[in-house]
C-alpha cells in the first residue's frame, strides 16, 4: 500500500515570506486545488476555543485557509457544533457569542459563522455507516449540507482521548448533541437534584416519555430514555449532566464518526501543532505547552496527519515547567505519560480499519 503524503513546514520565516503566507504555500502544496470547489459550499470545521483558554487556532490562520477557498471558487463557512457540557458553547447563540469574542467573526474571516447543529444541538442529519459501534450517527445538519469538507486543527492533548487533532476534530465535534452522547456514553443522563427548578422545559423536550418530576419537584429519568439528550439543551440551569465511556470505546466511535462526516464527499485536512495545550480547547483555560512550537501539517489523510502530528510531538523535547515536564514518567510517549488512563493509540488503529486512511505516511517537508 502506497504510503498517505503529509505536507509539512515550520514556524521559521523569511523576510518575504510570514506565516500566513507559509500556510497557503503548504495547503496549496499539498494539493488541495484538485478539490473542485466551484460553486460548490464547503465548510470549514475548527475549535473555536472556549472563553479563557488562549490556545485554540488564531483566526488569521482561519482567513487564509478562507481566502484560498474563495479563489478557487468555492462558497466557504466555519462551523462547529454545540457542547454537551457545560459552557458558553452549549447552544447557538452562546457559541456564536463566544466565536466572535475569540475572533473567529466575518471581519476577520472573510466568511460567516455558522453552529452546525443549530440553537440546541438538535438540528442534525443521521448517517447509516453500519460500523462496529454505530450503526447510524448524528451530524449536525449544516455540516452535512456542504458540498466539500475541511478540517482545521489544534493538535493538543486530552484528558480521555490521548490527544485531539484531526480525528476527534471531525468525529466528536460534528456530532450533535445526541452525537455527541452517543460517543461518550451508552446511557441516560443523570439528574443534579440540588441545580433542578422543576421548571419542566426538559419535560416538553423528551420526545420519548422518559422525563417525570417526584413530589419534590425534581426531575428524574425513566429507562424510556433513549440518550438523545435534548433534555440538557433545554436545562437552562445546568441541573442534567452524563457520564463517559472508556477512552478507547470513546475513540473507536470517534473514529466511526469521523468517517460518518468524510464519507462520500472531497475532504481535505490541516493541522496546527503549537501551543500544544496538555488539555483540550474546551477548558476555560490553558497550561503551559507541554513542547515547543513544531509546524503546521496538510494531507487528504486525516488519519496520516494524526500520526505524523503525534510522532513529531513525541520526537520533540518536553518544556520542563510544563504539566508533562513535572511527571516522573518518561516513556518516549509523551500523551500516555501525561494522561496514563487515555489510549490514543485506539483511535489511530480503529480508524485505520474501518478504511479512514492510512498511519503508513510520507512526510514531505516544503
Amino acid at each position: 500500500m502506497a504510503k498517505s503524503k503529509v505536507y509539512f513546514t515550520d514556524f521559521h520565516t523569511v523576510a518575504n515570506e510570514n506565516l500566513l503566507a507559509k500556510l497557503e504555500r503548504l495547503i496549496r502544496k499539498a494539493g488541495i486545488a484538485a478539490i473542485d470547489f466551484k460553486k460548490q459550499y464547503a465548510v470549514v470545521k475548527v475549535h473555536f476555543g472556549e472563553p479563557g483558554n488562549v490556545a485554540y487556532i488564531r483566526p488569521n490562520y482561519g482567513r487564509v485557509v478562507a481566502e484560498v477557498v474563495k479563489s478557487l471558487g468555492g462558497q466557504v463557512f466555519f462551523t462547529d457544533c454545540n457542547t454537551l457540557y457545560v459552557g458558553r458553547r452549549k447552544n447557538a447563540l452562546e457559541h456564536i457569542d463566544t466565536a466572535y469574542e475569540n475572533g473567529y467573526n466575518p471581519f476577520t474571516l472573510g466568511c460567516h459563522v455558522i453552529i452546525g447543529d443549530g440553537l440546541k444541538g438538535t438540528d442534525e442529519e443521521v448517517v447509516k455507516i453500519d460500523q462496529q459501534y454505530v450503526k447510524e450517527a448524528k451530524i449536525g445538519r449544516a455540516i452535512m449540507d456542504a458540498d466539500i469538507f475541511i478540517s482545521l486543527n489544534h493538535f493538543k492533548g486530552h484528558v480521555e482521548a490521548g490527544f485531539g487533532g484531526a480525528i476527534k476534530n471531525i468525529g466528536m465535534g460534528c456530532g450533535s448533541r445526541a452525537g455527541k452522547m452517543e460517543m461518550h456514553q451508552d446511557g441516560k443522563p443523570r439528574v443534579k437534584t440540588n441545580l433542578c427548578i422543576g421548571c419542566k422545559k426538559c419535560f416538553k423536550a423528551c420526545a420519548s416519555g422518559a422525563i417525570s418530576f417526584a413530589a419534590n419537584k425534581k426531575m428524574q429519568i425513566s429507562d424510556k430514555c433513549t440518550g438523545c439528550g435534548r433534555c440538557i439543551g433545554y436545562c437552562n440551569f445546568n441541573a442534567i449532566a452524563t457520564s463517559w465511556n472508556s477512552p478507547e470505546l470513546l475513540n473507536y466511535k470517534m473514529a466511526e464518526y469521523a468517517y460518518a462526516v468524510l464519507k462520500d464527499r472531497p475532504h481535505f485536512h490541516i493541522s496546527l501543532v503549537c501551543d500544544v495545550s496538555p488539555d483540550c480547547d474546551c477548558f476555560d483555560a490553558n497550561d503551559l505547552p507541554i513542547v515547543g512550537d513544531i509546524g503546521m501539517l496538510a494531507s487528504f489523510d486525516p488519519v496520516a496527519l494524526d500520526q505524523a502530528c503525534a510522532d513529531l510531538v513525541n520526537k520533540a523535547e518536553v518544556t520542563v515547567n510544563s504539566k508533562l515536564g513535572k511527571t516522573k514518567k518518561r516513556s518516549g510517549d509523551h500523551f500516555t505519560d501525561l494522561h496514563p488512563t487515555s489510549n490514543w493509540h485506539s483511535q489511530i488503529e480503529h480508524a485505520e480499519k474501518i478504511g479512514l486512511g492510512s498511519s503508513n505516511y510520507e512526510l514531505i517537508e516544503i
